[in-house]
């Protein structure tokens, strides 16, 4: 991966953050990583634990950034919020997975599209 992919990535990050505050999400970690992985956000909506995947891409001629969420990255983020319940002794939590999808020119990050997609997978 570029180090220009890559900044584009914590760039859609941090756009993803200030955007789910806005949504009413309250942001309790980012980037937190276990010997399984790694999840982008993690925070807490309408009660639910939330775990969050942040996708970006330039333009949809590889499809939509969803679609990269294969069933395998799936299990891995999964295997991961298991470790976050069971570190921070909340396994009775109620918990989801949504994708923050964001669109557009790398250059150019007030004109991104960004989608928030709750409950975008169920393990």
């Amino acid at each position: 991966m570029t180090e220009e992919r890559r900044k584009f990535g914590r760039e859609g990050e941090a756009a993803a953050v200030r955007h789910l505050k806005k949504q009413g999400y309250r942001i309790l970690e980012t980037n937190f990583r276990s010997s399984a992985g790694e999840i982008d956000i993690i925070g807490e909506h309408n009660r639910s634990l939330v775990f969050i995947e942040v996708k970006t891409r330039a333009d949809l001629e590889k499809g939509h950034p969803a679609e990269a969420l294969t069933p395998r990255k799936q299990r891995k983020i999964g295997q991961v919020a298991n470790q976050f319940l069971a570190q921070y002794k909340a396994g009775d939590r109620t918990c989801r997975f949504d994708v923050v999808a964001i669109t557009g020119d790398p250059q150019n990050p007030k004109d991104w599209k960004i989608e928030v997609i709750q409950d975008a997978f169920r393990l």
